[in-house]
């Protein structure tokens, strides 16, 4: 990347920071306004797609627009990120993650400083926080193969999708689950439930660098066998 480093932790602080601030906010937008969790879960849904659309657009020319320590991770392993990168760009996004939420506490004047008591835990739900990272990871790096242009279109439309399809609504990220931990509102979650949903969030992310490493591999020309002219 030819941005320094200092406007790169800058952008992805603030892009988590947005992006929680949407999720935490929206959520007890929706609560406010109606009963129903379904209506709640889509009013939380929108917003959230919508808001990576423009994050991913605007940031994404200077940091990459990670916003995830998975997705930070995941392009270091594959040798497309440098190493030395990865604490700080991780460390600016669980601190803006969390600025995020207390910033949708104050603008719905709510104490500021809370802990979550939502219970997220179970094998169901490691399970679909493995498949919803898998799934993200697997856009991301299908659409830097074969779309570039769209991944900001193609990761809101996935969020907004996997919100719906997978049972712990799609958190998909460590930072933004430790930034809902300190929330007890509509998108919280216990912090006692963190350890489950990190760990399988990072082996859902592993395994789609791995397919993706095969998958969207380039094709390679094959090389026509040597031919000896008078050979039998």
């Amino acid at each position: 990347m030819t941005v320094d480093l200092g406007r790169r932790l800058v952008a992805e602080a603030l892009g988590t920071a947005i992006l929680v601030a949407t999720v935490v906010g929206s959520g007890i937008m929706a609560d406010r306004l109606t009963d129903d969790v379904a209506v709640s879960l889509l009013g939380n849904t929108i917003p959230t797609g919508a808001i990576l659309f423009v994050l991913l657009s605007i940031l994404g020319p200077i940091s990459g627009a990670h916003f995830n320590p998975v997705v930070t991770i995941v392009f270091a392993v594959r040798r497309e990120f440098e190493a030395s990168a990865v604490a700080p760009y991780i460390l600016a996004q669980i601190v803006g993650g969390v600025f995020g939420t207390l910033v949708a506490h104050a603008m719905f004047d709510l104490p500021i400083f809370q802990l979550s008591a939502t219970v997220r835990t179970g094998s169901a739900q490691w399970i679909a926080e493995s498949v919803a990272t898998f799934g993200l990871l697997l856009t991301i790096l299908g659409g830097l193969r074969f779309k570039i242009d769209a991944i900001p279109a193609l990761v809101g439309f996935y969020i907004t999708a996997a919100y719906w399809f997978t049972a712990s609504t799609s958190f998909a990220n460590p930072a933004v689950a430790i930034a809902r931990s300190v929330t007890d509102t509509f998108s919280g979650i216990r912090p006692t439930d963190l350890p489950g949903f990190i760990v399988a969030q990072v082996f859902g992310a592993l395994i789609a660098a791995a397919l993706a490493g095969w998958l969207f591999a380039e094709r390679r020309n094959e090389i026509p066998p040597i031919t000896v002219q008078g050979a039998e």
